[in-house]
Parts: C-alpha cells; sequence; structure tokens
C-alpha cells in the first residue's frame, strides 16, 4: 500500500470516527434539550457543547483540589432546595444523571424500583475489584453471589468475629501509645492498617499483623487505590495508572486465589471424612471466604465438586473480585469513618465526656479489662447506645459514597411537589452529603448532635428514616454494615477513655515544606483553598473519602 493510500485511510477513519461522536453528541445533547423544554430542572449554563461539565467545574474550582467532588455537588443542591433534584448533564464523562436528595424521591431509586446499577459502575470498580462485584452486578447475577456471602457477613459470624477485632484494635492501642512521643503524626495510616488487618482476618482467615509489618495483598491493594480516582482527571488521564492499576491487580489475584484453594482443600477433606458434605460444625469463627465456599459445595452437592483438585475457575474468578471489593470497602472507608468520629469527639468535649461515661459503666473502670470483658461478653455492644448514636452521626455528617443507579424505561420518580422525571434515557445519584444536611428534613443539619439517635419517635430530632443512608437502603443495602458498627465501636471503646487525639493541622500547615514549582505557583494565584466551609479536615477523593493529608494529629494519654 503506498504512502498516499495510508493518508487516505487514516483520513477516513479519522472523519468516520468524528461523524459518529458528532452525531452521538448531537442526538445526546438533543435529548437533554427536550428534557430542558418539557421543564426537567437543571442548573443554569447548560452548554450544545459542554454539557453542565463548566458549570460543575465552578463549584469543583471552590474547594482543594484534592476535594471530593460529591462535596461540589452538595454545594450544587443547595441552588435546587425547592424541587430536592435536577438534572446533570455529565455526558461524555458520565451518563446524564439526577442528582437527588429528596429522601423519598431516594426510596423510589433504591428500594420502590430498585432501579440497575449503571454500566459505569464496573468501570469504575474494575481496576479495585478486577472485574464484576456486587455493586456492579446486574439483578440476577448480584443475587447469587450475594446468597453466596450473606453467611459470612450475618449477625451472627460478627458476633463470633468480635475476638478477632479486638485483638486488632489492641495493637492498634499499642502504636497510639507509641505515637504518644513523636509529636504530629498522620493517623489515617494507622486506621488503614488496622482496618486492614480486621478485614483480612474475616474475609480470607489470614493473620497478616499489618499493623507491626508489611503485606504484599495489603501493599498491592494500597498501590492500587493511591492510583485511583472516581473523578479527578489529573489521576484518570495518567499514562502509566493502568499498567499500576494491572500489574498488582494481578499480585492480588494470585495471592488471593492461593487463599481460594487452599481453603477449599481443606473443606474438601472435611467433606470427604464426612460422607460427601462440609459440616460446618467447627468451633469458633470461620472466614468470609469459607462460609461462601461452603455454601458453593452445598449447592453443587450433587456434582463430582469434591473430587476436583481446585476450584473451578469461574467461581475462583468471580469469588476473587467479590473478596477484591470486601477488602477495600472494608478497609477504605471504616478507617476513614473511625478518624471522622475522633476528628468529632475533639470538637465536642462533653460529647467526649459521655461517651467515656458510657464505657465506665457498661465495662466497669479498669480500661486494661476492657478487652478480655469484650471477648468474653460481645453482646455488651449492644448496651453502648450512645456510642452508636456518635458513629451514626459520624456517619451523616461524613457520609463515605453516593449511590449510583441507571434509568428504566417506562419508569418515573416523582418529587414531592408530584412532578414527575422520566427515567427512559436518564439515570439516578442518590446525593449522600446532600440527604445527610437537608435542612427541610434535619433540624441544625450541620451541628453534631448524637442525641438525634436517641431520642424518642415524635420529637422534633428524630430522624426520618429514609434520610439516613450511609450503607444504603433497600435491597442492595452494603453487605459490611455489622462489621462496621462492631469495628468501629470496639476501637472507640478500647481507645476513647485512654488517649486524646486531637488534629493538629495547624502546625502540619506551618511546617509542610512546598516545592519550588508549588511555591511559585502560590506567588503567583495566591495561596489555595484548604479548607470545605471551614473544615479542614474535609473528605479527598482519595478511594473511601479519606482526610485531608492523612489527618495530622496528636495524640496523648488521657488524664
Amino acid at each position: 500500500m503506498t504512502t498516499m493510500t495510508w493518508v487516505t485511510a487514516v483520513s477516513i477513519l479519522a472523519v468516520t470516527i468524528l461523524g459518529t461522536f458528532v452525531r452521538k453528541a448531537y442526538t445526546h445533547r438533543s435529548r437533554i434539550n427536550e428534557l430542558r423544554k418539557q421543564g426537567v430542572r437543571m442548573p443554569e449554563g447548560w452548554s450544545w457543547l459542554t454539557g453542565h461539565l463548566l458549570t460543575l467545574q465552578k463549584y469543583v474550582d471552590k474547594l482543594p483540589p484534592d476535594a471530593n467532588v460529591n462535596l461540589a455537588m452538595a454545594d450544587l443542591a443547595r441552588e435546587h432546595s425547592d424541587t430536592e433534584i435536577f438534572l446533570m448533564d455529565f455526558w461524555p464523562v458520565y451518563p446524564p444523571l439526577l442528582m437527588v436528595y429528596d429522601p423519598d424521591a431516594a426510596v423510589q431509586v433504591s428500594t420502590k424500583y430498585n432501579l440497575p446499577k449503571t454500566s459505569m459502575h464496573l468501570q469504575f470498580m474494575k481496576p479495585i475489584t478486577g472485574g464484576p462485584n456486587l455493586i456492579s452486578m446486574s439483578d440476577q447475577e448480584w443475587k447469587i453471589w450475594r446468597s453466596l456471602f450473606n453467611p459470612g457477613f450475618s449477625t451472627a459470624a460478627m458476633m463470633e468475629s468480635v475476638p478477632h477485632i479486638v485483638k486488632s484494635v489492641q495493637t492498634f492501642q499499642e502504636k497510639l501509645k507509641e505515637k504518644t512521643q513523636q509529636g504530629v503524626i498522620c493517623l489515617d495510616d494507622l486506621t488503614t492498617r488496622m482496618t486492614m488487618d480486621v478485614i483480612m482476618k474475616l474475609t480470607l482467615g489470614a493473620d497478616i499483623d499489618y499493623q507491626r509489618s508489611e503485606n504484599a495483598l495489603a501493599t498491592a491493594l494500597g498501590y492500587i487505590t493511591r492510583w485511583h480516582s472516581f473523578w479527578d482527571p489529573r489521576v484518570l488521564m495518567h499514562p502509566f495508572r493502568p499498567f499500576i492499576q494491572r500489574y498488582f491487580g494481578h499480585v492480588m489475584n494470585t495471592l488471593i486465589q492461593k487463599e481460594l484453594d487452599q481453603r477449599f482443600i481443606e473443606l474438601k477433606e472435611e467433606a470427604l471424612r464426612n460422607g460427601g458434605i462440609a459440616s460446618g460444625k467447627r468451633s469458633g469463627a470461620r472466614s468470609v471466604v469459607t462460609l461462601a465456599i461452603e455454601s458453593y459445595m452445598a449447592e453443587n452437592k450433587h456434582s463430582d465438586l469434591i473430587h476436583k483438585p481446585k476450584l473451578e475457575e469461574h467461581f475462583a474468578q468471580y469469588a476473587t473480585y467479590q473478596i477484591r471489593l470486601f477488602l477495600f470497602a472494608g478497609n477504605d472507608t471504616t478507617s476513614s469513618t473511625i478518624i471522622y468520629v475522633y476528628h468529632l469527639l475533639s470538637q465536642h468535649p462533653e460529647a467526649l465526656k459521655t461517651i467515656r461515661q458510657e464505657h465506665g459503666k457498661v465495662f466497669g473502670n479498669d480500661v486494661w479489662k476492657t478487652a478480655e470483658l469484650l471477648v468474653q461478653r460481645p453482646a455488651l455492644l449492644n448496651q453502648c447506645k450512645f456510642t452508636m448514636a456518635v458513629i451514626k452521626e459520624t456517619l451523616r455528617l461524613y457520609p463515605p459514597a453516593a449511590t449510583m443507579r441507571a434509568g428504566r424505561p417506562g419508569v418515573s420518580i416523582t418529587d414531592r411537589h408530584g412532578n414527575r422525571y422520566p427515567m427512559d434515557y436518564i439515570g439516578a445519584t442518590i446525593l449522600h452529603p446532600a440527604v445527610h444536611r437537608n435542612p427541610r428534613i434535619w433540624p441544625q443539619p450541620n451541628k453534631f448532635l448524637p442525641e438525634r439517635f436517641l431520642v424518642e419517635q415524635g420529637h422534633e430530632l428524630f430522624p426520618y428514616p429514609p434520610a439516613f443512608r450511609p450503607f444504603e437502603q433497600g435491597p442492595r443495602s452494603c453487605i459490611g454494615q455489622t462489621l462496621v458498627w462492631n469495628e468501629i465501636q470496639i476501637a472507640l471503646i478500647l481507645t476513647v477513655r485512654t488517649f486524646d487525639i486531637t488534629p493538629a493541622y495547624d502546625e502540619w500547615d506551618a511546617t509542610r515544606k512546598t516545592g519550588f514549582l508549588e511555591g511559585l505557583k502560590t506567588k503567583i494565584m495566591g495561596e489555595p483553598v484548604k479548607t470545605v466551609h471551614g473544615d479542614r479536615a474535609y473528605q479527598t477523593e482519595k478511594a473511601g473519602t479519606h482526610p485531608a493529608d492523612g489527618y495530622p494529629c496528636r495524640v496523648t494519654m488521657s488524664k
């Protein structure tokens, strides 16, 4: 083929691609424009060329560069308090989405119609999970895998796991005590390592002692999440990102499937000893994956599964995807929430005093015997009502995520005025930060008031149930929420009477070194924004919405 022919072919291909894109863009914008003409609420500034991308960017620019994009969306939402639903056209970056912070409309999305997950979920989560997972799966596939893993996250299983959680938190205690001598430290690394110890033990049955030493699986997940973002183009467009995430994803798959094969061999040997079935009667807590393989073997008891040398490839592959999801979710969001509890308690001394008094009443005045008592009587967690209220109020103010759903032909949701929003072409995002601070629903929405979750129904502070959704609601609510409640409670019970943890952002900012280019940029453009509505510990784009700069703080022994 001659050079001229190559040029012609390339030119034709380029024109074809451009023409296809222009046609798709025009078709999409025409649909959005038709909705606009029908009166569907949307922010001003919609453009045939950029949709609402530049509109959102104006709000993003008001925040620190690493702030979570949902914080910008929450600011934008305040301008649509009349409907509490508005349309954002993010195409081609995201599908067009209704932004929902009316709790009753949220129920329609997640429960009444249980709208499907979008194709974007797999795209967003694949670098972390490796493939289809409980967040991205469609209805029937989701039901199959959810049923396999439900036993591992049941209330009974979580109670059996209390001793393992206590053990990890005791190591966390030791680490905090060491840090009392070290001045300003970043708490994020400590809580992340502690929650990784917990989720690895509960999920895979592995004692990795990540708080004292390195671990290949935890390190691989750390690299994947550091190179991940759901929005930030500086991360998403980095040329090295796909290769780094793919490599460490392969590392995770190899290590997890090795653990899966080992659990399968153990269960297979047990089944053969018991006439072809795994007894499931071993004492003590069993890992999530052990219970899942037991369920899988029970469902396939008429096959020759127990005579195979290893797990079936499809099951092993898809189980690996779910485990990667559990390791991510059970580590990242939990560790961040623990930090935000400490942060809020440091700012509200009366709440700190009350939670300490509750722990003294339930567990006695000898704080060093509390761990032993928790192991012996895990049900004592149920008596820590104020502790639970503090955790819930923290999750209200700092929710770890939002929820995105696809549309469905023939379905419409309605706002509180009866306005209809057809879902034939557009999806919906339940904007948790806006739902959780909706002033129509929550009295004093920006104030830390744990008593909201202690008052009786009929009290003005009593929460409207559909408006509290840190783990989402409906059939696809978070499978691991019982673990989160238990883990955070135990972390607080074993630490808040012993340590004072106070933010040290002023010291951090004063001593932080800046590079030449960053310094030059500051001289030209001025000091960068460092707070979100006065909050220096704002939620960032880092994976599970970690606090800014890893939460620099001081740890001291309480008096």
